[in-house]
């Protein structure tokens, strides 16, 4: 199976186009140049990471246009290397160029951000994950992880359905809060063999509260580094098996010293938040 197709149908692709190109290209109409046969490139004007890639490709596939090259999303790109080229009829070309250059903006952006945060963290602690949320504007959900996949993290928690993770929104809603959650957790553990509980915990009181209620892994929500590298040794003598990961405020001026607290995995955001990488498009006769 095509790998771009894991992440976006075909009907996705053609949405984002139709939603740019309306009822025709009126320009390119009305200068009669859709049928000249033309040549495409969207080429990287600094270094960055590839991503979403492939989708442009399809994009110009299913407009008529014939893809050339594509490099794949997680490769570098230099400074003027081409992410995709491609040839056909003009108007296939100019039907795509700018749905594709705004996808590759955003995505190369994520991924490049991604990636800087996956190196910084390797270069401190080679154990330690980077994952990132889903704290992005609804319908980029697909676009935001394989741009952050192509960088080097994994998803944290795709949706609700996805995994058990105790807030403490949901504990204000328990009358007997810790007991409460406890006596579920129990209740239902035959329920989860498949599934890992996580619960976010504020403080070491709070870890050691989770961590009694049966948790696999304790998030702490905007810990400082200093007091996690106290808290982590502690919590992983009297609880071995325990999972520990950081969470909130994480970017790229504090991943390493997030990543030396002796956590697991790091969940970050960040790379969601930034300027985008700059895509010029070259298009020529062919």
């Amino acid at each position: 199976m095509n790998e771009s197709a894991l992440f976006f149908n075909t009907s996705t692709l053609d949405d984002w186009l139709q939603e740019d190109i309306g009822f025709f290209d009126l320009t390119s109409t009305l200068l009669e140049i859709g049928s000249r046969p033309a040549h495409i490139a969207w080429v990287a004007r600094h270094s960055t990471i590839a991503a979403c890639t492939e989708e442009v490709a399809r994009m110009v596939l299913s407009r008529g246009g014939e893809p050339e090259s594509c490099l794949s999303s997680g490769q570098t790109a230099g400074p003027e290397m081409p992410l995709v080229t491609a040839r056909g009829p003009a108007r296939a070309l100019l039907d795509c160029w700018k749905v594709g250059q705004n996808l590759l903006e955003y995505a190369c952006g994520v991924a490049a951000r991604t990636r800087t945060l996956v190196q910084i963290a390797d270069q401190i602690g080679p154990g330690v994950g980077i994952l990132t949320t889903r704290k992005h504007p609804p319908g980029l959900r697909r676009t935001a992880q394989k741009a952050a996949l192509a960088g080097g993290a994994f998803p944290h928690r795709l949706g609700l359905s996805e995994t058990i993770l105790v807030f403490p929104q949901h504990r204000a809603l328990l009358p007997r809060g810790w007991a409460d959650i406890r006596e579920g957790l129990a209740r239902h553990r035959r329920h989860l063999v498949e599934k890992k509980i996580v619960i976010e915990a504020a403080d070491f009181d709070e870890a050691c509260e989770a961590a009694g209620c049966g948790a696999d892994v304790i998030q702490f929500d905007k810990a400082a580094p200093d007091l996690l590298a106290g808290w982590c040794p502690r919590l992983r003598t009297r609880w071995p098996g325990l999972r520990l990961l950081a969470a909130g405020g994480i970017h790229a001026g504090n991943v390493a010293a997030y990543a030396a607290t002796g956590v697991d995995a790091l969940v970050t955001s960040s790379p969601f938040s930034g300027p985008p990488a700059d895509i010029g498009v070259r298009i020529t006769p062919a």
